[in-house]
């Protein structure tokens, strides 16, 4: 194992910087789409509230690798020229920003309805009140659902490997077919995923606390 880490660590480190700057641009993405469209599905217009939910269900429903293949394979043919990295962050970020819209929308309604009617009786518009007084209690709420989001994104870049995408997982299939070490192989892309997803699930539960 130690002589497959120092012959191939050239596409490893390649790969596992590629997933953490798509998860960073997904997660970043996610956050705020989810959060708009998370604002949308409480909306007192029904038209509004209904393309909130027409997106968090298509995307939600709908599985991410399809959704991946589809920017991968359909956008080049019909819009623009795009490469699997950006193809399957695009597809990574639409999927997971689904979940977090239900996951704030849920943090949203915790909130004590008396605080927004107050606050716009004290003349703050609807998006003031939003932006400093529902939502910074809504995300508190909802810190330990966000981080479990935030995880399954980091595991779920993954599809990039399917997209041509570079990625930890793309680099390890390579790896394993060129010297046939199947098992040290991707006992090592598991190691390299961990050491992403664990600060962050612990930052996740420091946050949850303070």
């Amino acid at each position: 194992m130690i002589n497959l880490i120092t012959s191939q660590w050239q596409p490893l480190l390649m790969g596992l910087w590629n997933t953490i700057f798509c998860s960073v641009i997904a997660l970043i993405g996610s956050l705020i789409i989810g959060t708009f469209f998370a604002l949308l599905e409480i909306s007192s217009h029904r038209v509004v509230r209904i393309i909130g939910n027409v997106y968090v269900e298509v995307f939600r429903n709908i599985p991410l690798l399809v959704i991946a293949m589809g920017f991968f394979l359909i956008v080049p043919m019909y819009i623009a020229k795009i490469n699997g990295f950006t193809a399957g962050t695009i597809g990574l970020t639409l999927y997971t920003s689904s979940f977090i819209a239900e996951t704030v929308r849920a943090g949203i309604n915790s909130v004590e309805g008396g605080q927004l009617e107050g606050a716009l009786a004290n003349g703050m518009t609807y998006s003031q009140a939003m932006r400093y007084i529902i939502l910074p209690q809504a995300f508190k709420v909802v810190i330990p659902p966000l981080g479990n989001q935030f995880i399954n994104l980091v595991k779920n870049s993954s599809v990039l490997a399917f997209v041509a995408g570079f990625d930890l997982m793309y680099q390890g299939n390579l790896i394993a077919n060129d010297t046939l070490e199947t098992m040290p192989t991707y006992f090592i892309v598991g190691v390299l995923y961990l050491i992403i997803t664990l600060p962050l699930s612990y930052y996740m539960r420091y946050l949850e606390k303070n």
